[in-house]
């Protein structure tokens, strides 16, 4: 896919975002910039402006059955109740500043590593999403560095286009679904409802994409760095243990 097509495309799935505010603490989290190969690192864009507010509405999270998608250009098409970026977001992705994702073969989960995070309601995991996505975009980057992100209540949220590759493990991005929990596991635990729905969605993108569980893995796994945090890497060392949900995946 060459940078005109990514631009149609992202048009063509909604690229426009919508609102939320700052929040406190370090913002950025774990992610990488570090696009392509090792070595390919994008170069500094401006800063895109923000534009409008997010709704205050809810949205049940669920998985339907599998649908298949070109290994070029996954979507979100068959996850149901995953909230669009059109419910919270500020700007669009740019994809000119990012590689095609090309395929996903890997799946990496992360937690925000910015100061804890217990909030439950729509409109502050929006805010929360929305401020690391500015963070990132500020850096120069395409659009937020994840392509998921997991909420305390359970609530799955549509980051950047799957088309896109992400920004979140330097030197190993490309093919590589990032997803994202709220929180700073070095210092509190996930909560039961994000530990079921993160399962839920790794379980459903291995089925759809094909992905085996040797495959999904932690950053701490890629690199020496804390992320996901303790409380988080215990989750997902159980979880893909014998016995563990994604180990009967």
């Amino acid at each position: 896919m060459n940078r005109r097509d990514a631009v149609k495309l992202v048009i063509r799935t909604g690229g426009v975002v919508l609102g939320g505010s700052a929040v406190a603490g370090a913002l950025g989290g774990c992610a990488s910039s570090r696009r392509g190969g090792p070595g390919k690192i994008g170069e500094p864009i401006p800063n895109d402006p923000s534009v409008a507010r997010a709704p205050a509405s809810t949205q049940p999270w669920e998985l339907s059955d599998p649908a298949p998608t070109s290994e070029s250009a996954p979507s979100v098409a068959s996850i149901r109740g995953v909230i669009s970026r059109s419910k919270w977001a500020r700007g669009r992705p740019r994809p000119w500043l990012a590689d095609p994702m090309n395929g996903v073969r890997r799946i990496t989960v992360h937690h925000d590593g910015m100061n804890p995070f217990t909030n439950s309601s729509w409109g502050g995991a929006a805010h929360r999403i929305e401020a690391i996505r500015n963070s990132h975009t500020r850096k120069g980057w395409a659009d937020i560095g994840y392509h998921y992100v997991v909420d305390p209540a359970g609530r799955v949220w549509q980051a950047r286009p799957l088309e896109l590759q992400g920004a979140h493990v330097r030197s190993a991005n490309p093919h590589n679904l990032g997803i994202c929990v709220l929180g700073n596991f070095e210092r509190q635990r996930p909560t039961s409802a994000a530990v079921r729905s993160l399962e839920d969605l790794i379980a459903s993108e291995m089925h759809r994409l094909r992905i085996p569980l040797s495959e999904v893995r932690t950053h701490q796994e890629f690199a020496a760095t804390a992320c996901p945090g303790r409380s988080l890497q215990a989750k997902m060392n159980s979880t893909r243990s014998r016995g563990g949900r994604l180990r009967r995946a």
